[in-house]
């Protein structure tokens, strides 16, 4: 569909419009190291799209509450104004503090390609086992512990050992263990939080696990990624190979159910098949996706800019139906905190 076309049949509007969009892509990644080629692409594929895109630091942002009322300043000065903001947000530790420039995007008015709730339910296994679990989806046999003593126990539950042990807020395979005995188990669990999710170690799966990326209500793109010899890991951080794969439909159905369930605008849901059929076992609000354009050959960035574009379409349009839809303004601050 022709991007008039498409602006038209989404808001109902017509005449003269604004047809490219300034987008913003926020980075959580330090000012000391680079931005994640992921995020250099999005930019790079909206610009090729026409609109105009920068990238901006969180560590960089300021929130201001004062007389004047409430905003976000970059610098020191007000912040660009923007049509859509895409956080790429690499957190694992005070998640929801370092999130709060997200929330306050979102109160401002701003369309966000994964909110800030998505991603922090993203963000925490426990929660999105939770809901997962809730909703009927399958996940592997999990106990959530506290202390030593209910470790027994949980490993008996699972089916017992090996099992899987998870730091609720580990990513790219960091804060995931394998413990091949009781003892073993023991003294990996001083090494990790005090909440643990011992998990069951699915054996047939051989090291191997999907990555199936979906944007908005469609699957575009999934690989398989197999662990490296004596490594049960599979991500790519770690070594992992990965190939690309076609998927059934009951894979499709569960990764979009998983999206849909964690609130997720787009993600990618690791699914490992068991004894039982697939199971998910994380649905990731902030997934890298450059092993996955170079083996299967789809624009994954431009699928998401895509969506990105409806999205602010779609925000505008519901916006100009509600008489109650107030511009927030950019103004000056004498002092800020930063986060």
């Amino acid at each position: 569909m022709q991007t008039l076309e498409l602006y038209y049949s989404i808001t109902g509007l017509y005449g003269p419009v604004h047809k490219y969009m300034k987008i913003g892509i926020l980075s959580f990644r330090p000012e000391s190291i680079p931005y994640a080629e992921e995020t250099e692409r999005l930019q790079q594929e909206a610009e090729r799209m026409g609109h105009t895109a920068q990238i901006f630091r969180s560590e960089l942002c300021q929130l201001v509450y004062d007389d004047k009322g409430e905003r976000v300043l970059y610098e020191g000065k007000p912040f660009p104004k923007i049509d859509l903001l895409v956080p790429r947000a690499s957190i694992l530790t005070n998640v929801e503090l370092r999130l709060a420039v997200v929330k306050q995007f979102q109160l401002m008015g701003v369309p966000i390609l994964n909110n800030y709730q998505a991603i922090g339910r993203a963000k925490n296994k426990l929660r999105t086992m939770q809901i997962l679990h809730s909703l009927g989806i399958p996940t592997p046999r999990t106990v959530v512990i506290k202390n030593e003593a209910a470790l027994k126990g949980a490993v008996e539950a699972v089916g017992g050992t090996p099992v899987i042990l998870k730091d609720p807020f580990g990513t790219f395979g960091n804060g995931v263990v394998i413990a091949e005995s009781l003892r073993a188990a023991k003294s990996v669990l001083h090494s990790l939080r005090k909440i643990i999710l011992v998990q069951e170690y699915i054996e047939e799966s051989g090291g191997r696990d999907t990555r199936v990326f979906v944007v908005g209500d469609r699957v575009v793109a999934a690989m398989e990624r197999s662990a490296q010899a004596e490594e049960f890991r599979s991500n790519m951080e770690l070594g992992g190979v990965a190939s690309a794969v076609e998927i059934s439909d009951e894979y499709a159905k569960i990764a979009l159910a998983s999206t849909r369930a964690i609130g997720l605008d787009y993600a990618g849901v690791d699914i490992i098949e068991t004894k039982n059929g697939p199971a998910v076992l994380e649905v990731n609000g902030n997934p890298g996706f450059k092993a996955l354009e170079e083996v299967s050959g789809v624009n994954v960035a431009s699928a998401i800019m895509e969506l990105a574009y409806t999205t602010s379409l779609r925000t505008l349009s519901d916006k100009r139906a509600s008489s109650s839809y107030v511009m927030v303004p950019d103004l000056e601050a004498e002092s800020a905190i930063s986060l």
